[in-house]
């Protein structure tokens, strides 16, 4: 069982945006300028990296879906308190 995981996310505040959003990274946008332009997280900044961390430091309903879904793939949108995420995980450990 995977101990931590590197994801990357676009955070917004629309559940619409979200799915459109969605919707151009299936169809091939570049994630990190989706962040840099999108996200209202201040990861956005950097390409919606948040970098390498260990499983239970998320909130419950991020930290289960990157510890779940499929690898490099965008998944969402995701709801929790902060707003809606496109989340993209890179590796798990």
């Amino acid at each position: 069982m995977a101990k931590t995981a590197a994801a990357m996310h676009i955070l917004v505040k629309e559940e619409k945006l979200a799915q459109d959003l969605l919707a151009e990274l299936e169809q091939g946008a570049d994630f990190e300028k989706l962040a840099k332009k999108h996200s209202t997280c201040p990861s956005g900044k950097k390409g919606g990296h948040l970098g390498e961390f260990k499983k239970g430091a998320m909130v419950p309903a991020f930290d289960k879906v990157v510890f779940s879904c499929p690898l490099l793939v965008p998944y969402g949108p995701l709801h929790t308190q902060f707003g809606f995420h496109i989340i993209k995980v890179l590796y798990r450990n």
